[in-house]
């Protein structure tokens, strides 16, 4: 019998799932999740070394740069989507390449995970540097694409990450891909200021909901009344951290503009 990786293999809990009442089976692929959850709290550890030896790198300039195939691959372009809404992080900073190319996104590119020469060849074609950081995404920890992507990514002197579901795999240690890459780069735009308190201070109001969510964010991170706080979102473009800034301290955009810049986004260092 050939060897089966940890993310191939039937749950041994769940034999005979097919004749499980729905309740049973909603309740069955629940604690799964649960599980998952379970698996990526035990790699806090190293998710937060990740963290701690990302964010120099991305201070100096460097890039968040996703890489994986298939699902995984998938997984990588969403969280690098969501950056540019939720933290205001800039879309050429957190480039994606997903294994057959944007095509394969909606469509299953046979064979695309197994190109060990297109992965070099994708992730050179970035231009990478020391100040990058490089997420290799596998479900199996072994995919070709990914693995010699992040050869390339090393031999440019890049922060290589893995996120794999497989222990001892190639790339890492066994998480769960979507929650960790969430947790991974949340925590880096916190560490890089994009977050005051607990609060979304960087959010780009591209639509009617962001809009409506800045104008919130401001008026409790500012204690300003709504209408006020909508004329300083008005006078600063929609800029939640100058807006705060600017409310809080009693000065005008222009200033609160440059107070943030002088304390590289953060808005404490800014008040003080």
């Amino acid at each position: 019998m050939s060897f089966l990786l940890r993310t191939e293999q039937p749950h041994p809990d769940q034999v005979g799932l097919d004749g499980y009442d729905t309740p049973a089976l909603v309740g069955a692929l629940l604690a799964d999740q649960a599980l998952a959850a379970a698996a990526v709290l035990a790699a806090a550890p190293q998710l937060a070394q990740a963290v701690d030896a990302a964010v120099p790198r991305l201070r100096a300039g460097g890039r968040i740069v996703y890489v994986g195939a298939g699902t995984s691959g998938r997984l990588g372009v969403l969280d690098s989507v969501e950056l540019h809404s939720t933290f205001s992080w800039p879309r050429e900073r957190s480039p994606a390449l997903l294994a057959g190319g944007e095509s394969a996104m909606f469509v299953a590119v046979e064979g695309a995970e197994d190109d060990r020469a297109q992965g070099a060849t994708d992730l050179r074609g970035l231009a990478p540097t020391a100040h990058d950081v490089v997420l290799l995404l596998a479900a199996s920890g072994g995919a070709p694409y990914a693995l010699c992507a992040a050869e390339a990514a090393r031999a440019a002197g890049a922060l290589t990450v893995g996120i794999v579901n497989n222990p001892g795999a190639p790339l890492a240690a066994a998480t769960d891909k979507k929650m960790a890459l969430n947790t991974f780069s949340s925590s880096v735009l916190v560490r890089l200021n994009k977050v005051y308190s607990n609060l979304m201070v960087d959010v780009r109001a591209t639509n009617a909901k962001l809009v409506r969510r800045a104008l919130a964010l401001t008026v409790r991170a500012s204690g300003a009344g709504e209408e006020r706080a909508r004329e300083a979102l008005a006078e600063c473009g929609s800029s939640v951290k100058v807006a705060v800034v600017m409310l809080r301290a009693g000065i005008g955009a222009a200033e609160a503009a440059r107070r943030l810049e002088a304390a590289e986004g953060s808005v404490h260092l800014a008040l003080q």
